[in-house]
């Protein structure tokens, strides 16, 4: 979407250094995958693997990466966080020295990359730390951008205002469209949520497994440019963990400054799912508490939810997400709000 917004989606096809950290519900193995967790992957530099079509997850991790790579015309590359921000560091600097780029955009979907580290709200400051720390060591200028200001849930839009510069664009439907047929089957709630403000979509959406509420404003489809030393200097994490050489190191580094780990919480929560039992998606049942769980979510106010959510909030598993998609879209298409759902302002009346 960036890609198509600032560079008109010609010329060279970018590459995009990113993580392979999936949701439980696609990656049932806590934290990060790193590049001894594939098979398939093209070195690109000594430190820097590419992630084509073919290449696979060893099982049982999962990844959506090489099914990205398959439908987008990028270059998906591999940041490896096990050797800490000296070794993404590293990373960067071969990329910047292999392909002479003419422009390098750090971007982060949500704005909690501008965090201090103690906002209530604050769930994975791990991987923003990482990937700042490591921008803010190379001697390339690195532009730090903030997509959909608030749409993670975890930092509000109002408390971003005074961290970053004003919109540098703001993304349309027409943005949305060379990304549009990943969005039928990403999990990204984030995504999810910017494309559908980008195409007009507004109200109050849930999100995760805690039910966090975020406003799809006029505001989530804009980009803002922020300073990338400014955000260095407020956030805590990413300053301790400058020097780090694994991920355990920086990791430790979480848990003193913020209180907790991000991958404690997957590992717990692995831990939990792995002891839920198999079951079948009962069509008529799974529609029975759906009705339950919407009447729910609009006492609440809630207008739109992601499919993510809904599979969580039934108790359904990653295997299930997808046909409970296909059922809810088959049974109930008009509440399709792609790619969130909507929750209709009154109950459905059976006849």
């Amino acid at each position: 979407m960036l890609d198509a917004a600032l560079y008109g989606g010609g010329g060279s096809p970018a590459v995009i250094l990113t993580y392979a950290w999936d949701r439980l519900l696609i990656d049932p193995v806590p934290g990060p995958r790193g590049p001894a967790n594939f098979t398939g992957l093209r070195p690109l530099t000594q430190s820097v693997w590419t992630v084509p079509a073919e290449a696979k997850p060893i099982a049982p991790a999962g990844s959506t990466l090489p099914r990205l790579a398959g439908e987008l015309p990028h270059t998906f590359a591999l940041i490896d966080p096990l050797h800490g921000a000296e070794g993404i560091t590293r990373q960067l600097e071969e990329l910047i020295e292999h392909l002479a780029p003419e422009s390098i955009d750090l971007l982060d979907v949500g704005g909690d990359i501008l965090a201090k580290g103690d906002e209530p709200r604050l769930r994975s400051p791990l991987a923003d730390a990482l990937t700042l720390a490591a921008c803010c060591q190379v001697n390339s200028p690195v532009r730090l951008l903030v997509a959909g200001p608030g749409l993670d849930g975890e930092i509000p839009a109002e408390d971003l205002r005074d961290r970053m510069g004003p919109a540098l664009l703001t993304f349309t439907a027409e943005h949305v469209e060379p990304v549009s047929s990943v969005l039928e089957w990403h999990p990204s709630e984030a995504t999810a949520m910017l494309a559908a403000t980008a195409r007009g979509v507004r109200g109050l959406c849930e999100v995760r497994d805690a039910g966090l509420p975020v406003l799809l404003s006029d505001e989530g489809p804009t980009v803002h440019e922020a300073d990338l030393d400014d955000a260095l200097n407020r956030n805590e994490l990413a300053r301790a963990i400058l020097a780090t050489e694994s991920l355990e190191e920086a990791e430790q580094y979480s848990r003193e400054i913020c209180g907790y780990s991000e991958i404690d919480y997957e590992r717990n929560k692995a831990s939990w799912l792995g002891g839920q039992p198999e079951r079948k998606l009962d069509q008529e049942g799974t529609l029975r508490q759906l009705d339950e769980f919407e009447a729910e979510a609009r006492s609440r106010g809630i207008t739109h939810t992601t499919f993510r959510r809904i599979t969580e909030a039934l108790g359904l598993n990653g295997k299930q997400r997808q046909d409970l998609r296909a059922l809810l879209l088959s049974s109930r298409p008009e509440q399709y709000a792609a790619p969130l759902w909507r929750i209709p302002a009154e109950a459905s009346k059976v006849s």
